[in-house]
């Protein structure tokens, strides 16, 4: 009987595991989604910057 809560445990435990591991790999990839969309935001202001000085 012991070993058969065990192994439900065991089971509830590697599957709260997987769920835990997958949502934070979720939120990095939000996070350095986010960072890049900012990084490319960033990159066009300061272009259309240094053309609009040079064209004067």
């Amino acid at each position: 009987m012991g070993k058969t809560i065990l192994t439900i445990l065991g089971v509830i435990l590697a599957v709260w595991l997987a769920m835990t591991v997958i949502g934070a790999i979720l939120s990095m990839l939000k996070l350095f989604f986010f960072v890049g969309f900012i990084a490319v935001l960033v990159v066009l202001a300061v272009t259309a910057v240094s053309k609009m000085s040079k064209s004067r």
